[in-house]
């Protein structure tokens, strides 16, 4: 009586899969993290893919396969920044998200996004203002931070209609005006002048713009 062989090398695939995915993912993290590294110290327009490469310990196709370059390597550094605590359960804009579905008053729904702010500006600031200052001089660098200021624009209007949708903003504030005060303290500039010139403490300048927008809006 023969014995089937079929089992055994798709469990074999399985595993082979499992472990390709997993050295992916680290390799994806190594070179986020080196890419960071070299922004920080070196800038964005000097440091090369080539560089990356190396600091990762992987090769260049994996860079552009994966990222396709510099721009896809900041917006990644862009996303993973904006999850937040890598601790916590789920990311910090799904966090945001569920906060919009579930306060029922303007003041509580500004007070919590201030507590995701002290939580993901950190994360996010420091690299638009990396892509902020040399944007001037490299193109991509321009194109790029333009690209995530409208991003970032872009929840700003989420975040303005729920709270149009509670009936939070007072007379006269429109939802573009809304949309547009909570760009400005969010911009990476704040946080620049505050926390980084300043020395405020992230909490400070958190409360700082959460109270303004307050203020501004409710």
């Amino acid at each position: 009586m023969s014995v089937s062989r079929n089992h055994r090398p798709v469990k074999r695939r399985e595993y082979d899969a499992r472990g390709r995915q997993a050295a992916a993912r680290l390799a994806r993290t190594a070179v986020l993290d080196a890419a960071w590294q070299r922004f920080s110290a070196d800038g964005f327009a000097v440091t090369t893919v080539e560089t990356l490469a190396e600091d990762a310990g992987v090769s260049t196709a994996t860079i552009y396969k994966g990222f396709g370059g510099k721009a896809g390597i900041v917006r990644a550094l862009v996303t993973r920044a904006l999850e937040g605590d890598p601790t916590a359960a789920e990311a910090a804009e799904v966090r945001s998200n569920a906060v919009r579905e579930t306060v029922t008053d303007g003041r509580s729904l500004v007070a919590a996004w201030g507590q995701l702010m002290a939580e993901v500006a950190p994360r996010v600031a420091p690299i638009l203002l990396l892509l902020r200052d040399v944007a001037s001089h490299d193109p991509a660098a321009a194109s790029l931070f333009a690209e995530l200021e409208r991003d970032r624009l872009t929840r700003m209007a989420d975040n303005a209609s729920a709270l149009h949708r509670l009936g939070a903003l007072r007379a006269g504030v429109t939802r573009a005006t809304a949309r547009d005060i909570m760009w400005t303290y969010t911009a990476p500039d704040l946080y620049d002048v505050l926390v980084r010139r300043r020395g405020w403490s992230v909490r400070r300048y958190a409360q700082f713009a959460t109270d303004g927008i307050d203020a501004a809006l409710l």
